[in-house]
């Protein structure tokens, strides 16, 4: 008898552990951005907290990031933003960054165009890059996130999209590909049923 409430009770303690963890990972993940970027002078200004988009910053409060070029793919930056360069890199633009990297304040941030080819950092024709960023927030902090831009057969052509952003809301690091746990809700309601089990 007291060894089934003991197990009872660990496996409730287990829960809630798992739970807060996932609760405090604040990823926010823009997961369906589907941002076609255009490919002239003023591509597409983005405020990626608010999730909005358009052909000019007069037009998106608050923007932070701003690809654009017709004849190559460009950053522009918003003050405190910019776009994470591949790691060991302190010149340039943003890098073609590995799932798993770390975007966050140790990271080196710039604007201008990227680079094209088969050396690590550089963009891929044909493929999903992933880009790192950092943006300043409403509430006045710095961000770190990540977004995944799908590229065709030209830099400069039409299809040109950013497929996913994700940001971490806390303000620490995020690593590419990060996304909000799955089922962290599910996981709360059986943290709750077993405590209440065990009134």
């Amino acid at each position: 008898m007291l060894s089934n409430r003991l197990a009872k009770h660990f496996a409730a303690a287990a829960a809630a552990s798992v739970v807060a963890g996932a609760a405090n990972a604040a990823v926010v993940h823009w997961a369906n951005a589907n941002l076609v970027v255009p490919a002239t002078i003023d591509g597409l200004y983005i405020n990626v907290e608010a999730r909005t988009s358009g052909s000019a910053g007069s037009v998106v409060a608050g923007w932070d990031i701003n690809p654009y070029s017709a004849t190559s793919l460009t950053w522009f930056n918003a003050t405190g933003t910019g776009m994470m360069r591949y790691p060991g890199v302190t010149t340039g633009s943003a890098g073609n960054l590995a799932l798993g990297t770390s975007v966050g304040a140790t990271g080196s941030y710039g604007s201008g165009a990227v680079t094209v080819g088969a050396a690590p950092g550089n963009w891929a024709l044909n493929a999903s890059n992933y880009f790192g960023f950092r943006f300043v927030a409403a509430d006045g902090g710095t961000k770190y996130g990540w977004g995944r831009f799908v590229i065709g057969a030209s830099i400069s052509g039409a299809d040109r999209t950013i497929a996913e952003i994700a940001y971490e809301d806390s303000g620490s690091a995020i690593a590419v590909g990060a996304v909000p746990a799955p089922g962290a809700i599910a996981l709360l309601g059986l943290a709750g049923l077993a405590g209440r089990r065990r009134r």
